[in-house]
């Protein structure tokens, strides 16, 4: 029996179909769930997707952390529930809390769209499973605000609670240290700026997001 996935879908949302496919390539099933219905629809994981919920206004993922299947989220992801945000996904999961620090304009104010080599930073995780800490894959970038920040003391809790997930390891955005994706304390929670599923066939570029998505399907 393959493992249901609801991919969020927000006014401005741009990469659900992209989501959806990778996962069912890799034999798992999806579905959109629309922001307006707080309903899961009892799935098995939630993906946030790439895009630019309510068109970014105010803040990345300000308004959208108010859709009514926020509360759903947050509420399955304290039962232990995994979450991914990509990208904008990030974007919403910092905004609403479920994720410490946040995300602001790149450095040099240039909205990036390039393949980049991340490493792999930690693996107690959903994204874990069938990583190596020290590995180093190719995912593009596709976004304007990756610039991730926080407080001091957020980044040492960071650091010591091995939540950093990714790292660049060749700066694109002025990200604090690297930071590329990071993870909730218990590791079920994980937001990212680069698209694994865009790296999941050799014609998009890459193949190395296969193991990322395959890793939160088996979780």
């Amino acid at each position: 029996m393959s493992h249901r996935v609801g991919v969020v879908r927000f006014p401005g949302t741009n990469c659900e179909f992209d989501t959806i496919d990778a996962i069912r390539a890799l034999g798992g099933d999806a579905e959109v769930l629309w922001h307006g219905d707080p309903s899961l629809k009892n799935v098995d994981a939630v993906v946030i997707p790439g895009g630019f919920a309510h068109g970014d206004y105010l803040r990345c993922g300000a308004i959208a952390r108010f859709s009514p299947v926020m509360e759903s989220v947050a509420a399955f992801a304290l039962n232990g529930g995994p979450v991914l945000g990509i990208c904008n996904g990030f974007q919403v999961l910092t905004e609403a809390g479920l994720l410490p620090g946040a995300l602001q304009k790149n450095i040099g104010m240039k909205f990036l769209c390039s393949m980049q080599q991340i490493e792999v930073v930690s693996t107690g995780n959903v994204l874990g499973k069938g990583s190596t800490v020290g590995d180093c894959i190719k995912i593009p970038i596709n976004h304007f605000e990756g610039n991730y920040v926080c407080p001091p003391e957020a980044l040492a809790e960071l650091e010591a609670r091995q939540q950093i997930v990714f790292r660049y390891t060749d700066n694109p955005n002025g990200s604090t240290r690297d930071i590329a994706g990071i993870c909730n304390e218990s590791g079920n929670v994980v937001g990212m700026m680069p698209h694994p599923e865009r790296a999941t066939s050799l014609l998009l570029g890459s193949t190395d997001g296969t193991a990322l998505i395959r890793s939160f399907l088996a979780a």
